[in-house]
């Protein structure tokens, strides 16, 4: 895989930011994917730091979602806050991995992180469906961190 900031063109990562857009307009849920170059340990335990670092755990109904990347570790995790998680259980979020895996061993990043945010989205729906008072709580574009730490 290549560098984090290099992973996507300028049209896919559009298109990843316009799956998460779609996503959350059927859901108060909200989504988000870092990524980034290198994970020295766990990638879930990265995944659950970055989640906080991105204040992701602010939301109203604790229903954020985090997908992270870890290119050239060829890393994955996929982190949903307490409410979502309560509900889906681990499973979901396992399906959700081996789904990313399957694309990306094909070179297909931006067909993996989109059919990912599209099942994140559905479960999202199923559990936390859009209300009329709902606000975007989180910034749907891609964060990324090239840096060695």
């Amino acid at each position: 895989m290549a560098n984090a900031k290099h992973l996507f063109t300028e049209e896919e990562e559009k298109n990843i930011i316009d799956a998460i857009t779609k996503a959350e307009k059927e859901t108060s849920g909200e989504i988000r994917i870092h990524i980034e170059h290198k994970c020295k340990g766990d990638a879930f335990e990265r995944a659950i730091e970055v989640f906080h670092k991105l204040e992701m755990h602010n939301t109203v109904h604790r229903n954020g979602v985090l997908v992270y990347v870890a290119t050239e570790d060829k890393k994955l995790a996929v982190y949903g806050d307490k409410s979502i998680h309560d509900h889906v259980g681990q499973h979901f979020w396992d399906d959700v991995l081996e789904i990313m895996q399957n694309y990306f061993k094909a070179g297909k990043y931006e067909a993996g992180l989109s059919e990912a945010i599209t099942r994140i989205g559905h479960k999202l729906k199923d559990r936390f469906p859009h209300q009329e008072d709902d606000t975007n709580e989180l910034k749907n574009d891609i964060s990324y961190n090239d840096s060695e730490d």
